[in-house]
């Protein structure tokens, strides 16, 4: 089982969550050191996969061991769950890898939802993904390919001190790989919009990061690993009159066949 704590220790966590890691073998997981101390009063077996990461390594190597850890204690007939901070399916490659590869194997094996940071997001900033609707990107994949932006709408870029990190290696861009970001938006957006800088709060008494800065200003702003840039939007919605006009007469129609 893989499952998701949530992103506030000890405010997050699901009835069905606390449970899984109760009636574990073995506890994995890649959370906050906090997060893990926590999880460590609920399991005697808490095995942390952080230290598979390393500078300079590729984190493509961590992410297999991550999954072959987990995947050699399930082969040992050990129940096993593996805990992903936030949401275990929200920018986490490990949990789904871990459970297909069970899957595959014949193993049962499935996921378990948990408060992502998106989710806090949109109650932190008041944003209804209803109203204007929410394009979500990793922000160094909005750089590697050729992608569309809806600029009538936000704009959600995650993971953005990782922008244009290449080597897989490295845990934050350089001022120049950012400056890069900082020139494909300005092909949508003029240099004063207002973006935001976001992160959620790890503990109960921590504080919303909602720092507002101009979008030229990115490139030397302060980042951590856990820094979203909402983008909000930079132009009105634009009617589609020839949808509407068709809509319309049909709904016309079907009033008089009544």
């Amino acid at each position: 089982m893989c499952v998701g704590p949530g992103i506030t220790v000890g405010a997050h966590m699901s009835v069905r969550c606390r449970n899984l890691i109760n009636r574990a073998d073995i506890v994995y997981s890649s959370c906050h050191p906090l997060m893990e101390d926590w999880l460590k009063t609920m399991h005697h077996d808490v095995r942390s996969l952080q230290p598979l990461y390393a500078q300079n390594k590729d984190r493509r190597i961590t992410y297999k061991e991550m999954v072959d850890l987990m995947l050699n204690a399930v082969r040992e007939n050990r129940r096993v769950t593996g805990v992903f901070y936030g949401h275990p399916g929200v920018f986490a490659q490990v949990p789904h890898r871990a459970i297909a590869a069970a899957q595959r194997e014949g193993y049962r094996a499935w996921m378990e939802p948990g408060i992502s940071a998106e989710d806090c997001l949109y109650a932190d900033l008041a944003i209804d993904p209803g109203a204007y609707g929410c394009q979500h990107m990793e922000a160094s994949q909005f750089m590697f390919y050729q992608r569309q932006l809806d600029t009538a709408g936000y704009v959600i870029l995650w993971q953005v001190a990782l922008a244009g990190e290449i080597t897989l290696s490295n845990r934050v861009s350089s001022t120049e790989q950012r400056a890069v970001l900082v020139e494909l938006l300005l092909a949508h957006y003029p240099a004063t919009h207002e973006v935001i800088l976001y992160e959620c709060p790890t503990l109960v008494t921590d504080t919303v990061r909602a720092e507002k800065i101009c979008l030229d200003e990115l490139t030397q702003a302060a980042l951590t690993p856990i820094t979203t840039l909402v983008i909000p939007p930079g132009k009105k919605m634009e009617h589609n009159q020839q949808v509407i006009d068709r809509l319309s007469q049909q709904a016309a129609a079907e009033k008089e066949q009544l």
